[in-house]
């Protein structure tokens, strides 16, 4: 009766919580003593007992808990064996490179950049995930996740891209057909509208002067394209970079890059399939987050020297 007694009632009314963080392979006696020392269980030798009764001392998850000193000694016992592991928010915001992924996820305490830049680099692991590319750049999509400290590195990878599979409806497919893109080209197309457009509205405009420019065989001209190719950018791009030929130079080289530059969000990769019907095959910005579009050489010289020059 007594251990009964014991293993509903919590160590104090007041609800203190606290992280336990249980290693993987760390024995029973080992977290026992854990708990009795962060204050969670005031009889080391009953819990024992209780544990041993109901079989739980064999079926202890690893992983970080938030326990509370309120909780009775069964509920403790029953999140451990259940492994309702704590779980930390990942925000990946629309546009983010695959660098800056790996950056955040450093950041937060998940494993090294280096070595998730290698793993969504590396083609076998690309065969796995099921795309047609050469890394994942762009088909981790951006969102908010939700994941444990001890989640791994691939885990968080393929959540990312399974979130990607998802969102990628079955009529995009078909508009892809219509448009005689592969997914591939369309992401790609969709990263580069995400990167330079400031305003969402005028994300289908951006992606109507860029289908304009592959139809009529323009390059498509676009700065953050040349950005993604230059190794350690410091954020001042020059005519130097305009000039110098990489394959992401797109001032250089005819139609898309060889791949997405970015992980653009759901609107962006909607525009890159359903563009606005317009002419124009120029945009400059107006340095306030939109653009200035223009059907001609000669209205766009003329909206240049307005916002960039301002003449």
């Amino acid at each position: 009766m007594d251990l009964v007694l014991y293993a509903d009632s919590s160590i104090d009314l007041q609800s203190l919580e606290k992280k336990i963080t249980i290693p993987s392979g760390q024995c029973f006696e080992a977290t026992l003593q854990q708990l009795f020392q962060a204050g969670m269980i005031k009889s080391p030798f009953k819990f024992k007992l209780l544990a041993r009764i109901k079989g739980y001392d064999k079926r202890i998850q690893a992983g970080e808990y938030l326990l509370s000193t309120n909780t009775s000694p069964i509920k403790i016992l029953e999140k451990l064996v259940s492994g309702k592991v704590r779980l930390h928010r990942l925000t990946i915001p629309e546009g983010y490179t695959l660098a800056q992924i790996a950056a955040t996820i450093e950041e937060n305490g998940w494993g090294s950049q280096t070595e998730f830049l290698y793993l969504t680099k590396d083609p076998e692991f690309i065969g796995k995930l099921g795309f047609d590319a050469k890394t994942a750049e762009g088909y981790l999509f951006p969102d908010t996740y939700y994941f444990s400290k001890d989640t791994t590195l691939n885990k968080i990878a393929a959540t990312m891209a399974d979130r990607f599979k998802a969102v990628f409806k079955t009529e995009w497919e078909k508009r892809a057909k219509e448009l005689d893109f592969s997914i591939h080209q369309v992401i790609t197309l969709a990263s580069i509208i995400e990167k330079e457009t400031g305003a969402p509205f005028e994300r289908p405009l951006i992606s109507s002067v860029f289908h304009n420019r592959l139809k009529k065989r323009m390059r498509l001209e676009s700065d953050p394209t040349v950005i993604y190719g230059i190794e350690d950018f410091n954020g001042n791009i020059t005519r130097k970079h305009l000039n110098t030929f990489t394959p992401y130079n797109t001032y250089k080289v005819f139609g898309l890059p060889p791949g997405p530059i970015a992980s653009p969000g759901i609107k962006a990769i909607e525009a890159a399939l359903y563009p606005a019907d317009t002419e124009f095959i120029f945009f400059v910005s107006k340095k306030d987050t939109t653009h200035h579009f223009s059907t001609n050489t000669k209205d766009h010289g003329r909206a240049v020297r307005k916002y960039q020059l301002r003449r």
